[in-house]
């Protein structure tokens, strides 16, 4: 089975709806709750404070973003899977790491697993 990002984008909604549905509660319950407890918890776990967010960060910051009043769009979700689904190559911070060759593997076995056997 193959997902496509749309559909993986509207899945993440669908659970963080969800998520907002108990907090919701949560916040019928216990006045406060949202602001005091849960949103900055939330932004601890989306990593907020990163410039460059991961993937794992994802799904916290489409929870973040339900907390909001502005409707979430599947296109932005999307967008962002499809970033952080293809990566850029890391450049290297000095020349010497660039030119230096690669240490090899532990106990100096093949892993390379693009070729097949």
């Amino acid at each position: 089975m193959e997902i496509s990002s749309e559909y993986l984008a509207d899945l993440l909604i669908g659970i963080a709806k969800a998520q907002t549905a108990v907090i919701d509660a949560m916040e019928r319950a216990n006045p406060g709750f949202r602001n005091t407890h849960a949103v900055p918890l939330l932004q601890i776990a989306a990593n907020m404070r990163a410039g460059d967010p991961r993937l794992i960060d994802l799904p916290s910051r489409v929870l973040l973003r339900m907390q909001g009043r502005v409707a979430l769009d599947n296109k932005a979700v999307r967008a962002d899977l499809e970033r952080l689904s293809n990566p850029q190559p890391a450049t290297a911070r000095d020349a010497s790491a660039a030119t230096a060759p690669a240490a090899p593997a532990a106990g100096g076995e093949n892993l390379d697993f693009s070729a097949n056997p």
